[in-house]
């Protein structure tokens, strides 16, 4: 079996590269992964959601249901895999208005748990953000859903 994957830096910087190397060993594997370089423009509205498989990337969000809300509920628009799982839905829905902590944290792992066995989803790396700071700049809480504070830097840091 050929799979085509379509990407393009776009998707994420890197995303060609990342998508040699996977051939690579995926060609290692037995799989026969025909990467095609798709142009940058236009990548996000001839590409992403319209070809079967292509890479993208998703950033963090400050909380699980708006990560799973946004991107694996059955109906959400951005669900890239058009993954349906009726427990995973009840769950979703179930947590947002669950008060014990370690019922929701529970249910969530739950969650996570279907889409690691049952969801179409095909992972390259977890994104892990640091931030470095310095007496020279000053700022409010900062952020966790963006890179460089929200991707708000230049409107909440200033110089102390």
């Amino acid at each position: 079996t050929r799979f085509h994957l379509s990407v393009a830096d776009a998707g994420f910087a890197g995303a060609t590269d990342s998508a040699l190397l996977w051939q690579e060993h995926a060609r290692a594997a037995g799989l026969n992964l025909n990467v095609i370089r798709e142009p940058n423009d236009g990548y996000w509205s001839n590409v992403w959601l319209a070809k079967p498989f292509y890479a993208s990337y998703w950033a963090g969000r400050p909380t699980c249901d708006w990560m799973f809300t946004t991107a694996y509920a059955a109906e959400a628009v951005w669900n890239e895999t058009q993954w349906k799982n009726p427990r995973f839905n009840e769950l979703l829905v179930a947590a947002r208005s669950e008060t014990d902590d370690a019922k929701r944290a529970g249910m969530y792992a739950e969650m996570q748990q279907l889409l690691h066995d049952d969801g179409g989803l095909v992972n390259l790396v977890f994104n892990s953000y640091v931030d470095a700071h310095t007496r020279a700049l000053a700022h409010g809480e900062v952020a966790s859903n963006w890179p460089m504070d929200g991707s708000k830097i230049a409107e909440r840091w200033w110089f102390a």
